[in-house]
């Protein structure tokens, strides 16, 4: 009986496996003969490494012939491409374009154009538009879009703080069962009191992508959001509970969710309002010298914090074992203090356009007994919060290149307030 069953079963997967070829062959036959829906569903797939093996530079070509033809999708696609710099020289100019012509007829273009106005790439900023394309993407389902304008007008970052709005957009994204939208209303939910919802809508994000123990802060959107639900139902009764020095810490912080290529001066906003600023992640970065949409140079942070009347320090210490404990010490001290602190991340991967990726963000608590630390990232949905493991934060705690105060040296930085 076992014979036949795996006999069965081998029969099985080499008929789906026939099924399959021959699906991608007339796939392949009809993006040939000019189809523009096939040209770009065979981009999609050759993108991804799904039926077929993973040709970037294939799915480009197949991407632009459905584009010249009308298709919005196909316009979007390679108008991303072109925006973050992947398989084409990184032209934000050529990316927005593409967008604009997209936007009416997809969502997903919609919303790109929206990150374009509001982080000022290929053009000036215009958060007004940003909001508004938002919205435009949000009503024809695009959740990611509803949530980030939820944040937008939440935290009154670009665009006068409504927090009817956000309330409205945040309930949208969640409709839309997009799990930053989740994340965000779960966070409403919670600030309000109201328990049992936050679980539910945290709950309902957790379970929409695959999650672990902890994640980790370079994850895919998608799956970073749902990663995050998962932290933040561990976390419920972290966060209504005392700090114990030495054992466990949290420090509330008031998350505002970054714009493009802005983690800098956004997680810079994020502690200056903890100190009781109002600036925002914008207005810090216009402190700078750099213009909007582009990285942003440590020792120019540290600059525009003294404009603002605040008094911050760089410490940093050396990226081995020894260097992380005594950082790690620091970080507990901090904490205890009920203060936060600003670090910066190294990301190393073929995943990132240069290899390599940099992202500042905020510790702001610690749980001894799990070996965690909570992070307060700009790049995730409010409230920012996220959980990662002590061998984790070794991992990705180091940068060579957070500023010319850095001189090329791999060290781990930090931004901490200094004492009067």
């Amino acid at each position: 009986m076992h014979r036949h069953l795996h006999l069965f079963i081998a029969t099985f997967l080499m008929s789906m496996t026939a099924f399959a070829a021959d699906e991608i062959t007339a796939l392949q036959n009809r993006a040939k003969d000019g189809d523009a829906k096939a040209q770009i569903e065979l981009a999609i797939r050759l993108r991804d490494g799904k039926g077929v093996t993973k040709d970037d530079a294939q799915a480009m070509q197949w991407a632009h012939k459905a584009a010249d033809a009308g298709n919005a999708d196909a316009m979007d696609f390679v108008g991303f491409a072109y925006l973050r710099g992947a398989v084409v020289k990184r032209n934000p100019a050529i990316a927005i374009a593409y967008f604009k012509a997209a936007a009416n007829d997809s969502a997903q273009a919609a919303f790109n154009l929206g990150q374009c106005y509001f982080g000022a790439q290929g053009t000036e900023q215009d958060c007004a538009q940003a909001l508004e394309w938002w919205k435009k993407a949000a009503e024809m389902g695009n959740g990611r879009a509803a949530a980030c304008a939820a944040m937008a007008y939440r935290s009154g970052e670009g665009v006068a703080a409504d927090a009817v709005q956000a309330r409205r957009l945040a309930e949208r994204a969640a409709e839309l069962s997009d799990p930053s939208g989740l994340v965000l209303l779960g966070e409403m939910h919670f600030q309000a009191g109201d328990l049992d919802a936050a679980k539910a809508n945290w709950t309902k994000a957790s379970k929409l992508f695959p999650t672990a123990l902890t994640g980790h802060p370079s994850q895919p959107s998608g799956n970073a959001s749902a990663q995050q639900a998962a932290d933040l139902l561990k976390l419920m009764d972290y966060r209504k509970r005392k700090s114990e020095p030495g054992k466990f810490a949290f420090v509330q912080m008031p998350h505002i969710q970054q714009g493009y290529n802005n983690c800098g001066s956004t997680a810079c906003a994020i502690f200056a309002r903890f100190q009781g600023s109002k600036i925002g992640g914008w207005d810090f970065k216009k402190l700078c010298p750099s213009p909007l949409g582009t990285g942003t140079d440590w020792g120019h942070l540290l600059d525009a914090s003294k404009k603002i009347g605040q008094q911050w320090k760089l410490v940093t210490y050396t990226p081995d074992d020894d260097g992380f404990t005594k950082a790690t010490d620091m970080l507990k001290s901090e904490l205890d203090a009920g203060r936060p602190v600003i670090v910066d991340f190294k990301y190393i991967g073929p995943q990132y356009p240069n290899g390599s990726a940099g992202h500042t963000l905020n510790v702001c608590g610690y749980i001894s007994a799990e070996d965690l630390y909570i992070l307060c990232n700009p790049a995730v949905a409010t409230p920012g919060l996220q959980l990662i493991t002590s061998d984790d934060l070794k991992n990705f705690w180091r940068s060579d290149h957070y500023g010319a105060l850095s001189k090329g040296v791999l060290s781990r930085p930090a931004f901490v307030m200094e004492q009067r």
